[in-house]
């Protein structure tokens, strides 16, 4: 069984990561900057879509190669936590218009803030269904995610 793809087909990934790059570039000054409820969501987006991906490699490189893909199941635990993390950054973040900060509660009703726009919380919460399904409390607490083969 091979361990990698076919080589004609397209590799996507550097292309989004010269996107990010240019979009930093872009979009973030240097300085002081309170960072937009939108950059969050869309932020968050991408964090959860590159979840998916890191997912998808621990499942199939795990079953061939175990410490590999155990390496790749700490990262993808790692990129929950990060996504985990800007999606309480949206909820801190003020409200356009009024200012108002909302706690996290908001979400547990699984409503979006901002809806049809914003729709972080519906995408949290389904992930978080995957996240439950794969991990366990104690991996995503822990100081150290992943575990060492010799």
């Amino acid at each position: 069984m091979s361990r990698t793809a076919s080589p004609t087909a397209q590799d996507f990934v550097p292309f989004a990561t010269a996107a990010l790059d240019f979009h930093r570039a872009l979009n973030v000054p240097g300085g002081p900057l309170v960072t937009t409820r939108a950059e969050l969501d869309a932020l968050h987006a991408h964090l959860v879509s590159l979840h998916g991906l890191v997912d998808a490699h621990a499942a199939r490189t795990g079953q061939l190669v175990p410490i590999e893909g155990d390496q790749l199941s700490a990262a993808r635990t790692r990129i929950w936590q990060a996504a985990d993390h800007v999606h309480a950054a949206y909820h801190a973040a003020p409200r356009p218009g009024s200012g108002e900060v909302l706690d996290r509660e908001a979400c547990q009703a699984g409503l979006p803030e901002g809806a049809p726009e914003l729709t972080i919380c519906q995408r949290h919460q389904l992930t978080a269904h995957l996240v439950r399904r794969r991990t366990t409390p104690a991996d995503l607490h822990a100081p150290f995610t992943g575990l060492v083969r010799h």
